[in-house]
């Protein structure tokens, strides 16, 4: 995705948690911003990547502050929210366990998400209240012809959490497709995002391929992508992508030769602008239709 003007501003803001989060030192973080400024000034314009900015300034806060993972703690509150509303979401799928509502849940799981929503929100109250909301864009018939025609597919995760609800889907769809399932995380902190560690200890390892995309990108940036994941990436003919930074990442590409799903709650005004819908809207989104 290309970035929107009120981008900029976001920027600035995940920059200043990121650096409350990453270290106390006042002086480090003037020359922190000072760096970012300078970056930003640079760099931001017209046509520019939102996942490649992005992801840029949390390398640059990370390798100045020399805290590897500044969101370690949020991605602990993440996977206690996620537990705490664990019991919840089994009554709704015991009243309603069709797939689509176990989609749907893996999408509300997508608000656990300090980065995009900021680290003061109530999250375990917001999900609440979008368990009786529909989905402002549900594709759910073409996920599910898709669903039928693929043997393979590949599960692009977003945040610490939320993969809690993500278990939930792919258990689903393991039970109901005969699909050899991979799920895709990073292979090393950036924001709340998931990582080997936080798949494992939910026992993803033991019911998916569980691989990481070889780089801590901000979503897909694919440039950045190891080699070995670019071929696990282009094998495979069907692919359901999580979040926002993911979003962003694909729709950078030109895909033609596979099925792409985005699941995801809109947090932004930019990329609900960028899908036609309103801000905080739920999508279940075909991105891609292979020809």
């Amino acid at each position: 995705m290309k970035v929107y003007y009120e981008c900029g501003s976001c920027f600035l803001r995940q920059a200043h948690e990121a650096m409350d989060l990453a270290t106390e030192d006042n002086e480090l973080k003037i020359d922190l911003m000072k760096s970012i400024f300078d970056y930003i000034s640079e760099t931001y314009a017209k046509g520019v990547s939102t996942n490649r900015i992005g992801t840029d300034i949390h390398r640059i806060i990370k390798e100045k502050t020399s805290c590897n993972d500044p969101y370690h703690k949020e991605k602990i509150v993440g996977n206690k929210i996620a537990n705490n509303l664990i019991a919840k979401v089994k009554e709704i799928i015991e009243g309603n366990g069709t797939l689509e509502n176990y989609a749907k849940i893996a999408i509300i799981g997508n608000l656990i998400d300090s980065g995009a929503l900021g680290l003061e929100v109530n999250f375990e109250e917001l999900m609440l209240t979008k368990f009786s909301k529909e989905l402002s864009v549900n594709h759910f018939e073409e996920l599910e012809k898709a669903l039928r025609k693929n043997s393979k597919l590949l599960y692009l995760a977003d945040n610490a959490g939320e993969i809690v609800f993500d278990k939930l889907l792919v258990e689903k769809l393991a039970d109901d497709y005969d699909l050899d399932i991979t799920f895709a995380v990073k292979d090393k902190p950036i924001l709340n995002d998931a990582c080997i560690e936080d798949a494992i200890a939910i026992g993803l390892d033991r019911i998916t391929n569980l691989i990481t995309i070889g780089t801590d990108s901000v979503g897909i940036v694919y440039e950045d992508l190891s080699k070995d994941f670019i071929d696990i990436f282009h094998s495979h003919d069907l692919i359901i992508s999580k979040g926002l930074g993911n979003y962003e990442g694909l729709t950078e590409l030109s895909i033609n030769d596979k099925d792409v799903f985005c699941l995801l709650c809109a947090k932004c005004t930019a990329i609900a602008k960028d899908i036609g819908v309103e801000n905080k809207s739920m999508v279940l989104l075909k991105l891609f239709q292979k020809e």
